[in-house]
């Protein structure tokens, strides 16, 4: 059975070595070179004919998507999987937007880390489930940003979804919504719910922010 030719970019040599003898110890994976910053990928793609490239978005001395994008337009058969500690929205974005294959936390559990280069290999695109839903917001904020007016003109909402939100940017407690409304106050929690799941918010302040930028 054919082995997953890997090409690891790293600049840290401590974590550059480690991942080598983890991955060589795969049975199904060979790390085919390592590279300490991303000058020569494309040479060293070209020499190696990776199935993977891991690369680090930490480099110092490197654009990292003008990688991917070299990547995906020189060597296409290569995949590449950004590997990164705290990735914000727009990273994980403007890497997708790249071209990437995926995204690994470097601090993920091994098996999740080995499992993301098998699915990557394989021609799937993978995120770690903890990324999934911060670019599903940045997705939905995108989207509300391309309308005018209240956000649940971008995302379906109930009439009383729509009202509950509005007070909630207004800075009232699910006490004194239930009030203004006539409703119980475990009705305004079970609203205050759906609408965190709808636009793939956590928190209230949230919702009290994304209708304050979307009106602003």
């Amino acid at each position: 059975m054919p082995k997953i030719r890997i090409l690891i970019i790293e600049d840290n040599r401590v974590l550059r070595d480690g991942l080598t003898v983890m991955l060589n110890g795969q049975p199904d994976m060979h790390v085919v070179a390592t590279i300490g910053s991303g000058n020569n990928v494309l040479a060293k793609a070209s020499e190696t004919k990776p199935h993977v490239i891991l690369l680090d978005v930490g480099l110092k001395n490197l654009n990292e998507l003008s990688v991917v994008e070299s990547v995906r337009k020189n060597i296409p058969e290569a995949k590449v999987i950004g590997m990164g500690f705290i990735p914000t929205q727009s990273d994980i974005v403007e890497f997708v937007t790249a071209g990437a294959s995926g995204f690994i936390l470097k601090n993920a559990l091994v098996k999740d880390f080995l499992k993301s280069i098998r699915s990557v290999a394989q021609g799937e695109k993978v995120l770690p489930p903890s990324l999934t839903d911060s670019l599903f917001s940045h997705v939905v904020a995108l989207a509300l940003g391309k309308k005018k007016g209240n956000p649940a003109q971008a995302v379906r909402m109930t009439k009383r979804e729509r009202e509950i939100i509005v007070l909630i940017a207004d800075g009232l407690s699910n006490k004194e919504i239930a009030q203004r409304l006539s409703i119980a106050t475990h009705t305004v929690k079970s609203h205050v719910h759906n609408v965190m799941e709808k636009l793939a918010l956590h928190t209230r302040l949230q919702i009290a922010k994304f209708m304050h930028d979307d009106n602003s």
